[in-house]
């Protein structure tokens, strides 16, 4: 099955191999089966060089009750070696050991293991904390949301993909503002740094206000962002993401710094019309100019009409303009480990 995606081959490999023997060894057994966690498949955007590691025969199997040992174990034992080709137990990049890649749990505990919320707060009528937003991440959520579900009897991981489908409204406004917050601090210095004959110096800084714009058109739209490496191709399907795109492209192919600071002004001036789309308040102009000196800046009052709109004491609370746990940091070793965000966001 060479010229099959990662999601159609976990599909067949669940409806012709993974529930017939389950049928055959405990027949009636109430589950759940998915494409979940972590691969370039789960979004759809694998292709044939995603196939040298962690690709393959892998599923997302969750059960209620304390099964999970016991059926991981009836996989491990009666999986054939290989199916179509593809080998049923291999080394990821995660565990050397080779064994069958069907991971078997609860679905609040494997909720738990991606999103770092406590599995009885998943699997529970209450709301989540301030906090619990705060610390996830985009790709945390994606690795429990994104995935199609093939089916789920008992229910539980639909409710708790329900439960995350965005952001309470209030955490979403600090969100949006806090990277408005960090675009401001910054915007003007690449500029600056140009005219110094910083070119280079200009170009670091314009590519970090690049990162931030792709992850506020995700917060405008109410979608989750990737992690860096499919920033940029998740946001271009995002509404009016190409003309972004475009405009964010000038800004990484400029040579100099003001058509560089330009096209960041044009990008900033779209996501603030996408705000306003949304009912929001927004600034039309977004930009302005820096005193008197050739730069461009962002008014401040951007982020702080999103701040204004804040009801919930707690989230009024927060400090402005420090954000969830990925607009704190993009450390990639920080942001994979849930006990290291929630450290993040005072969790």
């Amino acid at each position: 099955m060479t010229s099959v995606t990662g999601l159609e081959l976990s599909v067949a490999y669940h409806e012709q191999v993974v529930a017939p023997l389950l049928d055959r060894a405990l027949p009636g057994l109430a589950h759940a089966a998915a494409r979940l966690g972590s691969g370039s498949d789960v979004l759809g955007f694998d292709d044939s060089q995603s196939r040298d590691h962690d690709w393959g025969l892998r599923l997302t199997l969750l059960v209620e009750g304390g099964a999970a040992e016991e059926i991981d174990a009836l996989l491990e034992r009666e999986l054939p070696e290989s199916w179509e080709g593809e080998p049923t137990r291999f080394a990821t990049t995660w565990d050397p050991v080779v064994r069958q890649r069907v991971e078997v749990a609860s679905a609040a505990d494997f909720a738990a293991s991606r999103l770092g919320i406590a599995p009885e707060r998943l699997g529970g009528a209450e709301p989540f904390a301030v906090e619990d937003w705060l610390q996830l991440t985009g790709q945390a959520a994606l690795e429990v949301t994104a995935g199609p579900v093939f089916r789920d009897d008992p229910g539980v991981l639909t409710a708790i993909r329900e439960r995350l489908a965005w952001y309470p409204r209030d955490v979403w406004l600090y969100a949006l503002a806090a990277d408005w917050h960090r675009l401001g601090q910054e915007f003007p210095d690449v500029g600056r740094a140009g005219l110094r004959g910083d070119e280079d110096g200009s170009a670091v800084i314009a590519a970090r206000h690049v990162r931030t714009m792709l992850h506020l058109a995700h917060l405008l739209h109410g979608r989750w962002a990737p992690y860096g490496k499919w920033l940029a191709r998740s946001a271009a399907a995002l509404p009016g993401g190409e003309a972004l795109r475009g405009a964010l492209g000038e800004v990484l192919g400029a040579r100099d710094w003001r058509t560089r600071q330009t096209a960041l002004a044009v990008a900033a001036e779209q996501l603030a019309a996408s705000q306003g789309a949304q009912g929001l308040p927004t600034l039309d102009p977004v930009t302005e100019p820096f005193f008197d000196r050739p730069h461009i800046g962002i008014r401040g009052g951007q982020a702080a009409g999103l701040l204004a709109r804040l009801r919930d004491p707690q989230v009024r609370a927060l400090p402005a303009g420090v954000g969830t746990a990925e607009q704190i940091s993009d450390n990639v070793t920080v942001l994979v480990d849930p006990a290291a965000r929630r450290r993040l966001v005072g969790g």
